[in-house]
């Protein structure tokens, strides 16, 4: 459906009895009303926000979520599930169909109802008069950064077809424009550093609680870290490494710290709660994709594995595909150990490997060399020296240190079509790389004319 279409509408519960109409509140969904009219309550106002960690989540760590279905696209994973060899018929040689849901039309409603969500939010602050300014100045700031990451999902999986930047307030109304790859950028930027300016001085209500997944990052100041650390990421993604060197000063990068240490989305397994289904305990669905032990490389000690292949996989029989195709493989993944297991959504190790990014492209080779072997040190890796190398050696270094380093958490397809490497993923000459994904078919049925590119 239209991304604006998508949207939930919030409403109350009605009660009708002979002589008298009841309206009871439906406390797990606000209202419209609750949270914007008169009557607005505070506590509808700040679970509303709170929700927007909810519905980040979603689409995620699904078998057919962002994780998944960018890791088979970018031979990271396969999914050999039995019931639906679309995961690899469709996914790794067939077009991507947009009038799917789960493949090529994937990764866009769910999005576009975060974003949806974010605006009734930060509506509901606007009208609320019982809360202090400085709290609403953190709830703003928290919306619209997490519209800024509904936006990126977006455009990470559409490129240069592009994106909306906006949903309408009518449901019913016409859709909103497509624009091109740079405007959606230039809004997630601004969104950004609205936020920014939002968060600056700013208190969170003595009432609102984050997931597990933000620990640590849960007042003004430290999730302005958080924020400051996506935009260094978008930064790097726009080529503008410069001003992402600046960026990642206000983040928490730490070249001495946990590598784990970041932000995530969590899961859980109580009633009502979303588990993360790319935890495989039987290890006959979700495998690694077999590149991932031949492309390792040695250990100083000139025997074991790098120590991230070591770490994050594990040998099981070998699983055959179900599509007809002939994959296989015997390796699967050791990353997500649980259906409660965290799944990242930017870590200091990826924040340093920025770095490193970021000073390579601006010619500090000696600065971005220290910290890939920062990174190649804790992986049981010699010393890598970037200045005897051509300009395509230090980018080849690069890309296997953010392969290794982030691998499974949906950044190498992204990686490898950002350096025009796509063709280097096609090691089945009978199979397909897409590009990116098709815009949902009912997108392209509401326009007319239906957009020049990305419908079938």
């Amino acid at each position: 459906m239209n991304a604006h279409k998508a949207i939930p509408v919030l409403l109350a519960m009605v009660v009708v009895s002979a002589c008298e109409t009841l309206t009871v509140p439906d406390l797990n969904n606000p209202s419209i009303e609750e949270l914007t009219g008169e009557d607005a309550s505070r506590v509808a106002v700040v679970t509303a926000v709170q929700g927007l960690f909810i519905r980040a989540r979603n689409g995620i760590s699904g078998r057919a979520g962002y994780v998944s279905e960018l890791g088979i696209i970018g031979r990271e994973s396969y999914n050999f599930d039995a019931a639906d060899p679309r995961f690899v018929t469709e996914l790794l040689r067939d077009p991507l169909d947009g009038g799917n849901g789960a493949f090529g039309g994937n990764h866009w409603t769910g999005r576009y109802q975060g974003f949806r969500d974010a605006d009734n939010a930060l509506n509901a602050v606007e009208a609320l008069a019982t809360m202090d300014a400085t709290d609403k100045e953190g709830l703003r700031g928290l919306a619209k950064t997490f519209q800024a990451l509904d936006l990126l999902l977006v455009i990470n999986t559409r490129d240069d077809l592009g994106a909306v930047i906006t949903v309408a307030e009518d449901p019913t109304g016409d859709p909103e424009p497509i624009v091109d790859r740079a405007s959606v950028f230039a809004r997630i930027v601004a969104l950004l550093d609205e936020a920014q300016g939002h968060l600056g001085g700013a208190t969170f209500p003595s009432d609102f609680q984050f997931p597990s997944g933000f620990t640590g990052f849960d007042t003004p100041a430290t999730f302005l870290m958080f924020n400051r650390a996506l935009k260094a990421r978008v930064d790097v993604y726009l080529g503008n490494t410069g001003v992402a060197l600046t960026t990642l000063t206000a983040s928490f990068l730490d070249p001495a710290g946990d590598f784990g240490l970041g932000v995530y989305y969590n899961y859980g397994t109580g009633s009502g709660d979303l588990t993360n289904l790319i935890f495989d305990p039987s290890n006959l669905i979700i495998l690694a994709h077999p590149s991932i032990e031949t492309d390792a490389q040695i250990q100083t000690d000139a025997v074991t594995p790098d120590q991230r292949f070591v770490d994050k996989t594990v040998a099981v029989a070998t699983v055959t595909d179900q599509g007809g195709l002939g994959l296989s493989s015997s390796l699967a993944f050791n990353i997500y150990t649980s259906a409660t297991a965290a799944v990242p959504i930017i870590r200091n190790e990826e924040l340093i490997l920025l770095r490193a990014e970021a000073n390579l492209l601006e010619g500090n080779i000696g600065l971005a060399t220290a910290d890939l072997n920062i990174i190649r040190n804790a992986a049981g890796l010699a010393n890598t020296d970037l200045a005897p190398m051509t300009a395509d050696q230090r980018i080849d270094e690069l890309l296997y240190n953010r392969r290794y380093s982030l691998l499974f958490e949906g950044h190498r397809w992204l990686d490898m079509r950002r350096y025009g490497r796509l063709d280097d993923l096609l090691l089945n000459p009978s199979l397909r790389v897409h590009a990116r994904f098709p815009f949902p078919q009912s997108e392209c049925n509401a326009r007319v004319p239906p957009p020049g590119q990305g419908c079938s």
